[in-house]
Parts: C-alpha cells; structure tokens; sequence
C-alpha cells in the first residue's frame, strides 16, 4: 500500500523527473533510463532514489503509481524530448 507523506507538502517534481516516472512506468531499466535521456545509468538511478524520497515510496515500482495518485496525471501520457528522439532512430 502506497501512503504518500503528510507533514509537508510535496517537493516540486522537475521536468527531467517526470521524465523520469514516464520512462519507468514504460518498464525501462536505470540503463534504458540513461540512454533514452543521454545520463548514465547512475545518474538515472540517482533520479530514482530522489524521486522515491519525494513521492514517500520504498520501491521503484511504486513510483508511476504514487505520482499518478499525487498529481492526477497519467505517466504514461508525458511526453518530452526523449520520446523525440527514440522516434527518430
């Protein structure tokens, strides 16, 4: 069960985060991640973990899911540069 954190209101989640969740929610790896968006895989996974801390989850999986339920938005449905350019290959 998903119970986002109450005592502060949200962090700003950063375009390149939502970047981020939708490529998660798509299934990918922290180096599907990294190549889609040009950052190694560290540095995906290092938007992971702060993207964990601020929707107040333990699992990566758990991401999609509590950034739906704390914006309304679909993660599936952000679109940025990087579906752009996986298009284009």
């Amino acid at each position: 069960m998903i119970e986002l954190g109450t005592e502060k209101k949200a962090a700003p989640i950063t375009a390149r985060q939502r970047e981020v969740v939708a490529l998660i929610a798509a299934g990918c790896s922290n180096d599907e991640v990294g190549a889609r968006l040009g950052i190694s895989p560290r540095t995906a996974k290092a938007h992971c973990d702060v993207l964990r801390q601020k929707l107040g989850v333990r699992r990566r999986r758990q991401i999609p899911i509590a950034f739906r339920l704390l914006t309304g938005e679909d993660p599936l449905s952000i679109t940025y540069g990087w579906a752009l350019r996986a298009g284009s290959r």
